[in-house]
């Protein structure tokens, strides 16, 4: 990867570095942000109640995960962040996904198109739930503002409103989440011709904030709804809907 990559990638998705809580502070502090708290509280009781269903070790293990979240979200206090030093509670506002929280994914793959027509399509923000089956709505705001809607775990739909932050025509792409949506995202892709008609390398750089923060990425893994996966599934699909005009029927099972 060239410099420029590094450095548009870096103030994307990572902004802001967390303080450390004070030494002394009480373990009871509250670090975990409001949004996260009812959104831990009503994940933990729905895989608490698919856990009791379950019943035997599974079901005990998820009904365990649920109770985990259910008291994270009940005290507002996550021991995970008091380790790492993190506090959401009193989190900046202007940070779309803060240091040391979330996942964050680096994917390339190559499309047999040159890359203006990648750039195009993928510009047009409207045309990514044709390759994002998760992505059920984008609607451009303006030209820098866009509002999106996506599958959520347990059927709840995730609402949230992104920004285009830094663009170069044919080349890449960076956004990132505004505050209040359900969802903390940030991230870019870049489109680099192969030349010799070899066609296009596209690399994305994805960091992503999970309702519920990294206890929650992991609950969306045992759910069968890991990012990772999803984030393949979308490339693929990009690959063949730009090559063939045809995206696959979805697999059934």
């Amino acid at each position: 990867m060239n410099s420029n990559y590094h450095d548009d990638d870096r103030h994307v998705l990572d902004r802001e570095a967390f303080r450390a809580p004070p030494s002394g502070a009480c373990w009871r502090e509250k670090n975990v942000g409001d949004t996260e708290r009812v959104i831990s509280l009503a994940a933990g009781a729905g895989l608490a109640l698919v856990g009791l269903a379950r019943g035997r070790l599974r079901g005990l293990a998820l009904t365990t995960l649920g109770a985990g979240l259910i008291w994270r979200g009940y005290t507002g206090h996550c021991q995970g962040y008091a380790i790492l030093g993190v506090n959401n509670a009193k989190r900046n506002p202007a940070t779309s996904v803060p240091a040391r929280q979330g996942v964050k994914l680096d994917k390339t793959i190559v499309v047999a198109r040159p890359a203006a027509d990648l750039y195009r399509f993928w510009r047009r923000l409207e045309n990514l739930p044709q390759v994002m089956r998760h992505v059920k709505d984008v609607r451009s705001i303006d030209s820098q503002h866009s509002r999106w809607v996506a599958e959520g775990a347990f059927g709840k739909d995730l609402e949230w409103d992104a920004e285009i932050i830094n663009e170069r025509e044919d080349e890449m792409l960076a956004w990132a989440s505004l505050p209040n949506g359900d969802v903390e995202t940030a991230g870019s892709v870049h489109f680099r011709p192969l030349g010799d008609d070899q066609g296009t390398e596209i690399v994305v750089s994805l960091k992503y904030n999970p309702p519920a923060g990294r206890m929650g990425a992991h609950l969306a893994t045992l759910l069968g709804e890991g990012l990772e996966e999803k984030l393949d599934e979308d490339l693929s699909t990009f690959k063949q809907v730009m090559e063939t005009g045809m995206a696959a029927a979805p697999s059934v099972g």
